[in-house]
């Protein structure tokens, strides 16, 4: 195993995905076994070891982002900053979130994914109800900041400490010392993640070992259209989209960025959760890419939480997709439509278990599709959800590049440097 230690943290994380997808095929095909493995492997072995890594990586989400955020506002020292990095980093996620999806209909319209193809459902989906964009709002001020971060409300969580940050600053000298508190537990938070992190290849293993275990490919198959279209356009998003903002707005190599995302990319595929990830994440951010600390402890929680790219492809694709299975034609308001609902609708949904199939349950409602549609994708979901996820964790990064860039406090070298923030 001399050649695995050779590796570097990266190529470790990417032989875990690829021998974990390998692995979770070749068992999905054992049928002969499939009880035992199911029990001891697919529900067993691998499901408790990802639930471990999951659980490690989401207890630090809470402590983390409130100490980041805190320290990285009142560290600004200019409450009208604070302000000004919020409005640029919600109106570029609103107008990526739009680009995104609107890609998809133009795509989904030349591909037309599930034409001429009927597909008899057995599964059976309930629409939950989405709330309404002003209790979303009006649910952001947390009237117990405690019950917030036991509840995991990271809209809440990032409010409050906001105030905090601003409150330290207000308080000169006599808040310092608070602050500085705050960046020694900031400090700790970080030391744990490089903990975890040594066992990350064999958490992301297990996740992936277990995903196609229990999913397989042949699911795939009768929906390949359907999958490979949303695939394609969450690739065509990145290469597309992104480049051009980083090299004509942030004037900085997507190649470089792409690069230097691998691993916080791979850990947003395994554990299909922004949230779980914003530790990679802030820690590629602000070590890997060269983004000042103190917008990207603010920009990437605040991504994690309302920037839904990858969803908002998945929902334009869908919703032709499922047009095209009903025969139902739409119309281009309705388009339009689809891409004004998914916009609003990822902020309004921000935070709420089952995001995507809500926004999407409310796309398709907007344009009179039936949402028992949603039946039809829901096996795939997992799998795409993965995906999707790589891409928002993908935007939160580039729009921190674009916030610092447009503040002058974005370090080049840092994001030149091939060994920057890498462990020696």
């Amino acid at each position: 195993m001399s050649w695995y230690k050779n590796l570097s943290f990266t190529q470790k994380m990417l032989f875990a995905m690829l021998f974990g997808a390998i692995v979770g095929i070749f068992i999905n095909n054992l049928v002969s076994f499939d009880v035992f493995i199911d029990k001891y492997l697919s529900h067993g072995l691998f499901d408790i070891v990802g639930k471990i890594f999951i659980n490690s990586l989401k207890m630090l989400v809470v402590p983390l982002v409130f100490c980041s955020i805190a320290v990285g506002v009142s560290s600004l020292r200019n409450i009208s900053l604070v302000g000004r990095i919020g409005v640029k980093s919600l109106i570029i996620y609103l107008i990526t979130t739009a680009i995104a999806i609107s890609l998809a209909l133009l795509v989904s319209i030349i591909i037309k994914p599930g034409d001429g193809l009927k597909i008899e459902s057995s599964s059976e989906f309930i629409a939950k109800e989405a709330p309404s964009l002003s209790s979303v709002i009006t649910s952001i001020i947390p009237s117990n900041p405690i019950l917030a971060m036991t509840e995991g409300n990271m809209l809440q969580i990032i409010f409050f400490a906001i105030v905090l940050g601003v409150s330290i600053t207000l308080s000169g000298t006599k808040g310092d010392v608070f602050r500085k508190g705050l960046e020694s537990i900031n400090s700790v938070m970080m030391s744990m993640v490089s903990i975890i992190m040594k066992i990350a290849p064999i958490g992301v293993f297990c996740l992936i070992a277990k995903t196609f275990a229990t999913q397989g490919i042949q699911m795939i198959i009768p929906l390949a259209s359907y999958f490979f279209t949303v695939m394609f356009v969450l690739f065509l998003h990145v290469l597309l989209s992104y480049s051009f903002l980083l090299k004509f707005v942030a004037n900085v190599s997507p190649f470089v960025f792409i690069k230097k995302m691998r691993t916080a990319i791979v850990f947003a595929f395994s554990t299909a959760s922004s949230n779980a990830t914003i530790p990679v994440t802030l820690n590629t951010v602000q070590k890997r890419l060269g983004v000042d600390k103190a917008i990207a402890s603010f920009t990437v929680p605040f991504g994690a939480t309302i920037n839904m790219d990858g969803t908002a492809i998945m929902q334009g694709v869908a919703t032709v997709f499922i047009a095209s299975v009903y025969a139902v034609d739409l119309t281009i308001l309705d388009y339009l439509s689809v891409i004004l609902t998914a916009t609003l609708a990822s902020i309004g949904t921000a935070g709420v278990p089952g995001v995507g199939l809500i926004m999407l349950t409310m796309v398709l409602t907007q344009v009179g599709l039936p949402v028992e549609g949603v039946a039809l994708i829901i096996g795939i979901d997992r799998l795409l959800d993965m995906m999707r996820t790589s891409v928002n964790i993908t935007g939160d990064s580039m729009v921190s590049i674009l916030t610092s860039k447009s503040e002058k406090c974005f370090d080049e070298k840092i994001f030149l440097d091939p060994k920057a923030g890498l462990d020696k």
